[in-house]
């Protein structure tokens, strides 16, 4: 059924740039708005952008300007692109959707910013 997988996290120093994916399968992608959550280290999950079917999108003040969320339907993939990564970055990812009042949520992937 639904499957969310993200990848592209790593590690990274404070200012580069990496750029996340999350392969979706079991449902109609195009027509589903997607979401992007992550989890700093002894902290609770945070939402962090979505995008929306058509497109539009939204972001949480503190990645403005820095993160971009997008979406490739013919191949079922959304991405983060990441740049001017701070040490605040510091997160597990995970890639979210909701269908018939339920949420969906990918494994995760780490991503550390440290000098």
């Amino acid at each position: 059924q639904v499957q969310l997988v993200e990848s592209g996290g790593g590690s990274v120093q404070p200012g580069g740039s990496l750029r996340l994916s999350c392969v979706a399968s079991g449902f109609d992608f195009s027509e589903y708005g997607m979401n992007w959550y992550r989890r700093p280290p002894g902290k609770e999950r945070e939402f962090v952008a979505y995008i929306r079917r058509g497109g539009g999108t939204k972001y949480i003040d503190s990645v403005k300007g820095r993160f971009t969320i997008s979406r490739d339907n013919a191949k079922n993939t959304m991405y983060l692109e990441m740049n001017s990564l701070k040490a605040e970055d510091t997160a597990v990812y995970y890639c979210n959707m909701n269908l018939d009042y339920t949420d969906y949520w990918g494994e995760g992937t780490l991503v550390t910013v440290s000098s």
